[in-house]
């Protein structure tokens, strides 16, 4: 009779230590779905919108005559993208990315009009908020600063399309490009000697410009060598080291690198800083251009605008 009573504990022990890992098992079932219902994941909509949108950024700026310093009205333009990440029913989230400056913008998208209504933080001087329609692949409409007087062109007209970003490296600037550097004007102090023999001074500006050679080395293929680059002038270093940058979808604050490869096709600013992205090589070729830049000197010319 004991040996029955301790098989019939035993049997009634391990039943307890069942029963008590079996309800574990159910409040921790219990628990899983309550945390489920807790953490609500709110549903994405129209991903077929997400995407860059890139293309003119473009406002009246007012400019300051420098013969009289009287001020009259001109007008600006640079490249802008718009990325759209993610949008809800309630929500739409991105960033804006031009001249160098990347801001997060969070917003509403109106699906019967189309059209999204997107504001940047507002702790920027050049924060503002972008009102835009959507019409197949294209983004039209207007951003607005918010803070009216710390920016030159406080309202701006946005023509945008939707492209996708592509790194390639054999992207370079056309042909046909424009190749002066029209931001930094410097000024010479030249003499003129008229039929007389009288020899006068006078104060002119002349801009920088780039040579041939921007269309022959590539910096993303090739590896360059001293030879390559000891009889360039220094604003070809800089296109070829920033062409680098630009296929990658660099947003260049410098305005001369914005004017060169805004003239492409292929160039869409998609970040502020590309660093991670460029390979083994471009690393050396950037680091060499570097070097080679700080002792270049500029061929200046005299150009009518």
């Amino acid at each position: 009779m004991k040996i029955v009573n301790y098989t019939l504990i035993s049997l009634l022990t391990v039943s307890l230590a069942s029963c008590k890992k079996e309800g574990k098992t159910n409040e921790s079932g219990k628990d899983s779905l309550t945390a489920k219902k807790d953490s609500v994941i709110i549903p994405e909509i129209h991903k077929e919108y997400y995407g860059i949108y890139t293309g003119e950024f473009f406002g009246a700026e007012k400019m300051i005559d420098e013969t009289d310093g009287s001020e009259y009205e001109g007008g600006t333009y640079k490249k802008i993208s718009l990325k759209i990440n993610r949008i809800t029913k309630d929500s739409v989230y991105g960033q804006s990315i031009v001249s160098g400056n990347q801001r997060p913008f969070r917003g509403i998208f109106n699906e019967t009009s189309g059209s999204f209504i997107l504001d940047e933080p507002g702790n920027d001087k050049t924060d503002g908020r972008f009102e835009v329609k959507l019409k197949g692949d294209s983004l039209t409409g207007k951003w607005n600063a918010f803070n009216k007087t710390a920016v030159k062109a406080p309202a701006k007209d946005l023509k945008l399309v939707k492209k996708e970003f592509v790194y390639n490296p054999n992207f370079m600037l056309d042909k046909d490009s424009n190749l002066v550097d029209w931001s930094n004007p410097k000024e010479f102090v030249e003499k003129y000697t008229d039929d007389t023999g009288k020899t006068e001074s006078y104060t002119t500006s002349k801009n920088r410009v780039a040579s041939e050679a921007i269309f022959k080395l590539n910096a993303s293929k090739q590896k360059l060598t001293e030879k390559d680059l000891k009889n360039l002038r220094k604003l070809d270093l800089e296109i070829i080291k920033n062409s680098v940058f630009a296929r990658h979808g660099y947003s260049f604050k410098k305005e001369t690198y914005r004017n060169f490869f805004e003239q492409t096709d292929w160039y869409i600013p998609v970040s502020n800083n590309v660093d991670h992205d460029l390979s083994p090589l471009e690393k050396e070729n950037v680091a060499l251009l570097s070097r080679f830049t700080k002792y270049a000197e500029d061929k200046y010319d005299s150009f009518g605008r």
